[in-house]
């Protein structure tokens, strides 16, 4: 199993990317994604959780920007980003729990990380 992120680039401020994080492997469930930030010399913080009821945690900075959501039938998950500002300039990093048999144990997965800059 394997999370790979994509989408990250060199966007103006105010602009908008979209982020993608896709599962694969065997899967047989994919569970409460999420999308964590580390930015330079910073540690790592969490930009979006998810519930297994479908509940959804925003961190404050990116609340009313950012949108989670994800296709179940392709087990990816995006992250919508508006109005992006200089200081959401990181590394994007995805985040599930994931089942890969009906057997086995959910295990916790990360992608690779993805690099968002917003400079002009």
């Amino acid at each position: 199993v394997q999370l790979q992120a994509s989408g990250g680039g060199v966007v103006q401020p105010g602009g908008s990317l979209r982020l993608s994080c896709a599962a694969s492997g065997n899967i047989f469930s994919f569970k409460t994604p999420a999308w964590y930030r580390q930015a330079p010399g910073k540690q790592r913080e969490l930009v979006v959780s998810t519930t297994s009821g479908g509940g959804t945690n925003y961190a404050d900075s990116v609340k009313g920007r950012f949108t989670i959501s994800r296709d179940s039938a392709k087990n990816t998950v995006y992250l919508q980003m508006n109005s992006l500002k200089p200081e959401d300039t990181a590394n994007y990093f995805c985040n599930a729990v994931i089942q890969s048999r009906a057997w086995a144990d959910p295990r916790d997965y990360w992608g690779q990380g993805t690099l968002v800059t917003v400079s002009s």
